[in-house]
């Protein structure tokens, strides 16, 4: 069981919904919407993405990472390597 999976619903919501958002800025695009409107639309579908990541993250420190360090060994300096690596995309992103 993943860390987020009892949240799924929630998840799935936030990406459909950005989702959503996405296939409007195509259309915007098609129809040659003024530039300030699309980008103001791709912020917002950003900051819905950024919103996932985060909560995924946050999971995935509070479950997966902590159950890796409580154990200890190899696999808890994995677990923390690959948040940090994640932390790291997200910041760059």
């Amino acid at each position: 069981m993943r860390g987020y999976t009892q949240d799924k619903e929630e998840y799935l919501k936030r990406l459909r919904r950005v989702e959503g958002q996405i296939r409007g800025l195509a259309r915007m695009v098609e129809n040659d919407e003024y530039c300030i409107d699309v980008l103001t639309q791709i912020s917002a579908a950003t900051k819905g993405l950024q919103a996932v990541s985060l909560g995924l993250l946050d999971e995935h420190l509070k479950h997966c990472v902590a159950e890796a360090l409580s154990e200890g060994g190899e696999e808890a300096d994995e677990k923390v390597r690959e948040a940090s690596d994640a932390i790291a995309r997200l910041v760059r992103s």
